[in-house]
């Protein structure tokens, strides 16, 4: 089991629940899709592969107590269906993504573009920013 399957399990133990053969299975395709936005029934299909006898609604299921849990971020990228990708513990904000109009495909930009903007409204306003979350919509290289 590598370190991030074992935070997970952590997780899971600390929170009163176990790691269950359907859970595991679960977030081992979440695991090695790491950087990857995958809707519930593509990590399903994933899933299935190796565990061809789960069913969705249990995939659905584990889905939403990982979500619950923190273990998950849920995304709506406005396509029409929720995407998941592993919550990152050492990250103080999330990243931003960008979305490309015509076939769809989300990148990571991990770099916290609105640090000095931040700064800005706190000073200014008063407000402390806690998080933030920025999508760029527009057209990837392959669509251009």
């Amino acid at each position: 089991m590598n370190d991030g399957m074992i935070r997970l399990k952590s997780i899971l133990k600390e929170n009163g629940y176990k790691l269950t053969p359907q859970r595991r299975a679960t977030l081992e395709v979440l695991v090695n899709s790491q950087g990857e936005h995958m809707s519930t029934e593509e990590i399903y299909n994933e899933v299935r592969k190796a565990h061809p006898q789960i069913g969705l609604a249990t995939v659905y299921r584990t889905m939403i107590l990982l979500e619950e849990l923190g273990i998950l971020i849920k995304h709506n990228f406005e396509d029409g269906r929720y995407r998941y990708e592993l919550s990152h513990p050492d990250e103080d904000h999330d990243h931003h993504h960008l979305i490309c109009l015509k076939c769809g495909q989300v990148s990571e930009v991990e770099e916290d573009l609105l640090g000095s903007l931040e700064e800005i409204i706190d000073k200014k306003h008063g407000f402390k920013v806690v998080n933030h979350k920025v999508k760029f919509y527009g057209h990837c290289i392959n669509c251009q």
